[in-house]
This record gives structure tokens, sequence and C-alpha cells, in this order.
């Protein structure tokens, strides 16, 4: 690729740092001070966590009756994580496929539901193409965002379409009251580089946070022949991103808050294809949000946003077509705290989407007005909670949705939760109207959720299990796509972490998914394993603290997933071991180093499509 952000000798950059590292590690370990307390309490941040993407309003993680992750910002550096699809695979009940290392098509799975059941919203604003139903995981910089809240389950009854398997919710940063620069730069295999760069601050009634971010990798051959992609490039197939997001608030009285964001991500992506290997994107988000205080008990929000998912292709540089999409969105929430056992939530949403392409569609545009209502009480050590909604689609008419979840403290730190649900998720553009493909006549998707769950927090570790069972009906399929088929989805997830200084100088982690994603729609493919979807699921992760320095390791693993609806042929399973470490040099320094695929595991998550082998990275950070 042309243009590179930073001169492309970041091999030789970092195999310095890499024996800087080790010598200073080494002695580190050895002589290290075990004063560990500050470092154990600096990331101390989770069990404070506040979510408000499960229930849309401010509870903690312990406090929700659905199951969910919350990945914050202090774990996201812990992990050294490049890219959001680095953190986003350690959730229970993810299976993520790519289509040949960073910047490549990216789908997310969750709880065995297609990547299309999953809704996305970056700071409260629904993302993703109107067109195929995508959403640009591969284009989100990690850099710029605060904190991610995955709820796991369906939540249609407060989102509306596509929340059937679950609702990912992604926060840029947020300023505070003192002014904070950071910077991070970086380099590491295959000539790729990185820079990051922000502030954020405020004062006693305003706040702020900008940054700007940017991303070069020559990458490697992303497609193996012969036979695979379409083509045979051999070829390295790079990548480009550059990215900036702004965020602020103000106070302007007792009763009134201003809040408003921006985010841009521009990249270039290059690829092995037939008709087009090379590709353009832009993904743009942009939202304004007032916040009234009418009384003690009475808090109204009024957000007005607008997505764009925007892509220009081209064939070894000549251009060949542009899908361009667009998400209206209008959402006015009331919350109500009715003295301290009762919270009442209650709003209208409108979403207008459109289509701008150089393919023509037959309807190129459609809008949704969604009312919903949910009800929180508790009666004595017993949590219920009640939701409802209703959908007004231009095209599919009323779809009405609903959901009760039930939670008991037993003492001593142990609860149980249940929950049913019921979800739905609109046919797409593409499935509908894409020219010699699309199926005008398909349905909106239809699902039924249970989930049981146990979980148990003390002083040392937080354990969770939950079992779970999806039904979809009308379940769209096939090219061209008709509604024949049926789902069922069976699975247990189980988690277990460490309480902060619990295991002195020690963390870990871990979780695992055993899943059963089958078709049940009878004929010749009924009882087998929907295609992309692994059975078996599994992450691990250790830390371990040197006075103010640290090291740690990762391993994922999962077994094969078929790709095919008859599973005649299937990619094989796969475990990736990456290694970390982290050197403070000074107070508001630190050096970082990370080996992905430390093994150097050669696996596919789609076929065709190799992933990265042994590959590293070292990053020099400012955080004050």
């Amino acid at each position: 690729m042309s243009n590179h952000i930073l001169p492309a000798r970041a091999g030789a950059v970092a195999v310095a740092l890499f024996t800087v590292f080790v010598v200073f590690t080494v002695v580190a370990a050895l002589f290290g001070s075990a004063a560990h307390a500050q470092a154990a309490n600096e990331n101390d941040d989770e069990p404070l966590t506040i979510l408000i993407t499960a229930s849309k309003f401010a509870e903690t993680a312990d406090e929700t009756l659905a199951p969910v992750t919350v990945i914050t910002r202090a774990e996201i550096e812990e992990k050294q994580a490049a890219t959001v699809e680095e953190v986003l695979r350690t959730v229970p009940g993810v299976a993520l496929t790519n289509n040949g290392g960073v910047g490549k098509n990216t789908s997310l799975f969750l709880r065995g539901t297609a990547s299309e059941n999953v809704l996305v919203l970056i700071d409260g604003v629904k993302v993703g193409s109107a067109t195929n139903g995508a959403t640009p995981f591969q284009h989100l910089p990690i850099d710029q965002i605060e904190k991610i809240e995955v709820v796991r389950g369906p939540r249609s009854s407060l989102y509306g379409s596509e929340a059937i398997g679950g609702v990912i919710q992604i926060f840029t940063r947020k300023g505070g009251k003192d002014a904070r620069p950071r910077m991070a730069v970086g380099g590491g295999s295959h000539d790729t580089v990185q820079g990051d760069f922000g502030v954020s601050g405020g004062s006693e009634n305003a706040w702020y946070s900008i940054s700007a971010s940017a991303y070069s990798t020559e990458g490697f051959n992303a497609c193996r022949g012969p036979g695979g992609c379409f083509t045979t490039e051999p070829d390295d197939d790079g990548y480009d991103n550059q990215s900036v997001s702004l965020r602020g608030g103000v106070t302007v009285s007792d009763a009134l808050d201003l809040e408003g964001n921006f985010f841009n991500s521009d990249s270039e992506t290059e690829f092995d294809g037939g008709r087009q290997n090379e590709s353009e994107t832009v993904t743009r988000v942009a939202a304004a949000k007032a916040t009234l205080r009418l009384t003690e008990w009475w808090r109204s929000s009024l957000q007005i946003g607008e997505s764009k998912d925007e892509s220009d292709n081209f064939k070894d540089g000549v251009y060949s077509s542009t899908f361009n999409s667009t998400r209206a969105q209008v959402d006015w929430q009331n919350n109500f705290r009715l003295g301290d056992r009762v919270r009442v939530v209650a709003g209208v949403d409108y979403q207008d989407d459109r289509v701008d392409s150089s393919t023509n569609y037959t309807v190129d545009n459609r809008d949704n007005t969604g009312v919903f209502a949910l009800l929180r009480t508790a009666l004595n050590a017993n949590d219920l909670e009640f939701s409802a909604r209703n959908d007004d689609n231009e095209q599919f008419g009323n779809h009405a949705t609903g959901s009760v979840a039930w939670g008991r403290d037993l003492g001593g730190g142990k609860r149980i939760t249940a929950s049913y649900g019921s979800a739905f998720r609109a046919p797409t553009f593409n499935e509908l109207y894409y020219p010699g493909g699309g199926n005008p006549g398909l349905n909106p998707e239809k699902s039924k959720s249970l989930d049981f769950g146990v979980a148990r927090v003390d002083r040392n570790m937080r354990l969770s299990a939950n079992l779970f069972r999806t039904n979809v009906e009308d379940a769209i399929v096939g090219w061209p796509p008709s509604n024949i088929d049926k789902s069922e989805i069976t699975g247990l997830e189980l988690t277990a972490a460490t309480m902060p200084g619990a295991w002195g100088d020690w963390d870990a982690r871990a979780n695992v998914t055993v899943q059963e994603p089958k078709h049940a729609g009878g004929g010749a493919n009924d009882g087998n394993i929907l295609i992309r979807r692994p059975k078996l699921l599994m992450n691990w992760s250790l830390t371990r603290r040197l006075g103010r320095h640290r090291l740690g390791a990762e391993l994922h693993a999962r077994s094969r997933a078929f790709i095919d609806a008859a599973n005649t042929r299937a990619t094989a399973g796969f475990a990736t071991l990456n290694l970390r470490g982290e050197i403070a040099l000074r107070k508001s320094w630190r050096l970082l180093l990370k080996i992905n695929n430390a093994l150097d595991k050669e696996y596919e998550t789609v076929e065709y499509y190799p992933q990265d082998g042994r590959n590293f990275m070292a990053t020099l950070r400012y955080t004050p």
C-alpha cells in the first residue's frame, strides 16, 4: 500500500524494544518490589461500573437481571488490545469470523445467533449497514473506546429490530474535570505502525474529549489458493485507518444537561477478489442529546443521531461500485424513580433507513416507529422486571415484543435469575431487493428465548453460570434468501474471575461456552449445526504484577465450525496463545509488548482466508 503514515521500520524498532523488554522484565522479576497494593487498586473499577444498555437506566453489573459483560478502559489497556475484535472474542458466547487479518470483513455471532441478529450502538446510536446488515467492527479504533457493554439475550422489547442475540454498546472516550493528555505510538509485524493522541478534561460544569488515531499495515496474503476467494492474488493485503472522535457535555442549569458526540473512521482495505480487491469505507456517527430533570423522580432525555456506512469499491484501482446507507434516529426516553423500589422507563423512538448505491434497489428507504416501556420493582429479596414494545415498520407493519425477568438474592453474595423474551429482525435491503437475488416476499425473523442464571460474588471470586435457549422462526437462509428454516439454540455459559487483590499479585479470568446451534425446520438439514457457529468456545487469561510492571497470557480456543448447511465441510478447531508484558518506565510512561499467536498456529475462521501467524507489537504509551 502507498502513503504510509509513518516510516516502515516498525519491525526493527520492535525487535530492539523486545530485547530491552526481556532484560528489564528479568531484572524486575528478580528484584522488583512486592508492593502490589497500589497497582491492584489502579484498575479496580469493574465493581463500580455503571451499565445503561441492559435496561436503559443506570445500574451496576451486579444489579442487572440480564447476562452482561462490561469491558472497561482499564481492561482494554491491560489486554494491550489493538482491535475491537481482540476484546470482543473474549466475551462469553461470542464467536468471530474474519476474512484474513486486520481490517478485513468481520462477523460476530452471539449465543449462536446470526451476525445480523446482534444490535450494535455507538454512544446510543444504532450503527451498521442497511444493505447487508453488517457492523464494521474491523474499522472501529480501540484507542478511542472508553467502555463496551455486551448484553446477551433478546432486547427487542427495548431496542426493536435486530436484538435477537443481544446488544453491544460501544462508548467513546469521556472527559472529566482535569485536563489529561495521552498518546501512544507503536510498531510491529508486517510493517505495522500506529499512533493515538488525545486529550480530555473539563471544568465544574463542562467536560470534553478529543481523540485521533491512525493505523497502517502492509498485512499478509489474506487468501490461500488455488480456488479460494474467487481469484488468486499472491500479494500482501494491507490496511490503513484514520479516525477521530469528539465528545463533550455541559450542565446548563440544575435541571438541564447537553451532550454531543462525533465519530468518524476512514479506512482503505486491500483483499483478494474476482470483481473487487480494494475498498474505501467511512463509518460515521453523530448525535446531540438533552437531558431534563423535571422533578426529583422524573428525568426526560431527547437524543437526535445519525450513523453512516459508506463504501466505494475498486478492482486494481478502477472504480467498481458504491454502497452507502444512512440511519437517522430520534429517541425520546423518560426515566421515573418511584420510591426506592420502583423504576419505570418509557419512550418513543423513530428510525429512518436510506440507501444510496450504484446498484439500483427497487425500494431504497423505510422508517420505523417504536413505543416501549419497562417496569422494575423489588419485593423483599426479589427483583422483577417487565418490558414491552411495539414497532410500526413501514414495510412489515406492527411487531410486538416483550420480556419478563426475575432475580432473587440468596445471601452470601449468591443470586439466581430467570428471564423470557421475544424479539424480531426485519430483513435487510440486500435480502429484500438486491438485483437478481433479493426476495421482496420475506417476512421478519421472530424469536423466543429463555435464560436461567446463578452467580456468586465474594472477596475472592466472581462466578456465574447461565443456561439459555433460543428458538428462531422464519429464519432467513440461502441465496436467494427465503424464510424456510427454523433454528434451535441451546447453550451454557460459565465464567470465573478473581477479585482485585484477592490472589495477591495474580489475577485470573476464564469463561467457557458450550452450545448446540442447530437447524430445526425439517428437511435435509434438520438437526445439522448452523454455519459458522462453533459448539465450544473457551477463553482464559492470567496476569502477574511485578511491582508496577505486569506480565500476562491469554488463551482462546474454539471447536470446528461448519461452512455449509449440509455439514460436509468445516473449518478446523484451534487454540491460540497470546503473551504480553508491560514495563512502567516512569510515572506516566509505559512500554508494552505483545506477542500474538505465540505458538504460530495455522488456522482459519472462514474457508480460504488464513489468520495471521506469530506476530508482535511494541507500544510506548503515555497516560497521566
